[in-house]
């Protein structure tokens, strides 16, 4: 059955919308995201085969958890990239079976490379971890990067996440330059604990 328009995700904040996917984001989002810098701690550009199954995982996790990595815009209040769509951000449950964290809430974001450094992949991320804990019942949500991606665990630490070498893991679908996937995680306590 169709999902309707009021059933749609859908959630604001100060400068960003976080929404459900529609048909006509997927060109777009692959050309403002699959370029090499974006891609570079990603696996690299994606094929078409890899375009496909990323679609499916986002659409499933939507199906089935009712959270995914959301379509992520800038609010149209006639500011820079206002009404663009900046990349994603969201939750989704971790999917690399047979490591400890399978099955763990996990907050992502991607972002094109010109909506870097304005601060929005850090206000759409506490957006989802606030969302996760509240209305999803999260009880601790992980995020999950490699060692050199170093804007990405640095937004985590100022996130608040705490590192946890004990949940990192090595991951077969990549090589050796994105492996291991190390992990940071917080817990509803630490999060509400927090002021921001």
């Amino acid at each position: 059955m169709a999902e309707s328009a009021s059933d749609a995700f859908r959630h604001e904040t100060e400068r960003l919308l976080l929404r459900d996917w529609r048909e006509d984001d997927w060109p777009r989002f692959w050309q403002l995201t699959n370029t090499p810098a974006v891609m570079r701690w990603l696996g690299d550009e994606a094929d078409e085969a890899t375009k496909a199954g990323a679609r499916e995982r986002l659409e499933g996790y939507r199906r089935d958890h009712g959270h995914t990595f959301w379509v992520l815009e800038r609010k149209d209040d006639g500011g820079h990239l206002s009404g663009e769509m900046l990349g994603f951000c969201g939750l989704k449950r971790s999917n690399v079976e047979g490591e400890a964290v399978f099955g763990m809430m996990e907050v992502g974001w991607r972002l094109r490379e010109d909506a870097w450094g304005h601060g929005y992949a850090r206000e759409a991320a506490i957006a989802s971890l606030d969302l996760g804990f509240d209305r999803f019942g999260a009880d601790e949500i992980v995020a999950l990067t490699v060692d050199g991606n170093t804007a990405s665990w640095g937004l985590m630490k100022r996130l608040g996440m705490t590192r946890r070498e004990d949940l990192d893991f090595e991951d077969p679908r990549w090589g050796p330059h994105l492996n291991p996937s190390i992990v940071y995680s917080i817990t509803r306590d630490a999060w509400q604990s927090q002021t921001r």
